[in-house]
């Protein structure tokens, strides 16, 4: 339902209904305040509200038990907090198994320096009531050739018909802006690295933009970066799923290794009114610590990536590498036809 003073003003009034069913304590104002944040987040949108009761049910008993706990007449907002940690933390085994295999560089993250070809990108895991997100490095090759672009996920078998989509979307863009009327001259390829299941979706798709960019115009990314947005075929980003969650698994990454303001995610601009963060990472982005980025364009996102003007500097090294590889084709292709002549009058 749509989040405003009058249907706040009914929340609260549910919560207080359901704390006297269910024979509760008494609800603070802050912890209606708090309730009414969760079903915020719960909606993942600022701007809405979740009517699942019976989470807030749950929500309420164990926030009366934490409020028990304390010895307190009342449930405070740190009562309700608490549920909503515990109710987390419940849940977080292979959140907590994925983060200490990257926190030990068995699953490679780079969150500082600069790569070219290799960007961050996120992705959400929900297990049963709770989600988390998970960064997952995405990295591009790119040669002379007329092979086009090879998803490796989708020639695996490990795919879906999404990605899959937004591979070819990327693609087309590619060809359209820097091939114009001449043929593709390219053999590139786009990977999920140590992905061992199926990969869909399209929320990755200006990420992977971004990777094969980057190795193109031989300009590094920085990997203090994480990227999420899906791209359409006139370079506009467009709006995903799963931001909250995705935005802080990458600064959970970022703040076990230490923030020193230099890490951030870049999110499409139609997904801010779906940000509905933890307090620490709101914190850390009023400190300065941490930056999220609202994008339009593909050019806002590869600016920010390499630090250079996209429609000067970096559209232009992409242009001329291409040309380059346009170059190597067509000697090849002079030479083969060379060959074969050369065999014909000998034949003769």
């Amino acid at each position: 339902v749509q989040r405003d003073a009058d249907t706040q003003r009914l929340y609260a009034r549910l919560f207080a209904t359901l704390a006297r069913e269910a024979n509760l304590k008494a609800l603070g104002r802050d912890a209606v305040a708090r309730l009414i944040e969760h079903a915020s987040r719960l909606a993942d949108d600022s701007e809405r509200l979740s009517v699942h009761r019976r989470a807030f049910r749950d929500l309420l008993r164990e926030a009366d038990y934490w409020a028990a706990e304390a010895k307190s007449e009342r449930v405070g907002a740190a009562h309700v907090q608490r549920a909503i940690d515990q109710q987390i933390y419940r849940a977080s085994r292979v959140h907590e198994s994925m983060e200490r295999s990257i926190l030990r560089d068995i699953m490679l993250i780079d969150t500082a320096g600069e790569a070219p070809g290799q960007v961050n990108g996120l992705s959400v895991i929900q297990l049963g009531g709770q989600a988390f997100g998970r960064p997952t490095r995405i990295t591009a090759t790119a040669r002379p050739g007329r092979g086009g672009l090879v998803d490796i996920e989708r020639e695996a078998k490990l795919g879906g018909n999404i990605h899959s989509k937004g591979v070819m979307i990327l693609s087309r863009l590619l060809a359209s802006r820097y091939a114009g009327e001449s043929p593709l001259s390219l053999s590139a390829s786009l990977a999920f690295e140590q992905s061992y299941g199926m990969v869909d979706g399209d929320s990755a798709s200006v990420a992977e933009l971004c990777a094969l960019l980057s190795v193109l115009a031989e300009a590094p990314l920085r990997q203090s970066l994480a990227v999420t947005g899906s791209v359409n075929q006139h370079g506009q980003v467009q709006a995903v799923g799963g931001v909250n969650e995705k935005i802080e698994g990458f600064f959970d990454i970022c703040r076990a290794r230490g923030l020193d303001g230099s890490h951030g995610v870049l999110l499409p601009r139609a997904n801010a009114v779906h940000l509905m963060l933890r307090s620490d990472v709101v914190e850390a982005v009023r400190a300065g610590q941490f930056k999220v980025y609202a994008i339009d364009s593909v050019d806002e996102a590869i600016g920010l990536l390499t630090g250079l003007v996209p429609t000067d500097t970096l559209n232009r090294r992409v242009a001329d590498r291409l040309t380059k590889f346009a170059n190597i084709g067509r000697q090849q292709s002079d030479g083969d036809n060379r060959q074969d002549a050369n065999r014909h009058d000998d034949s003769r």
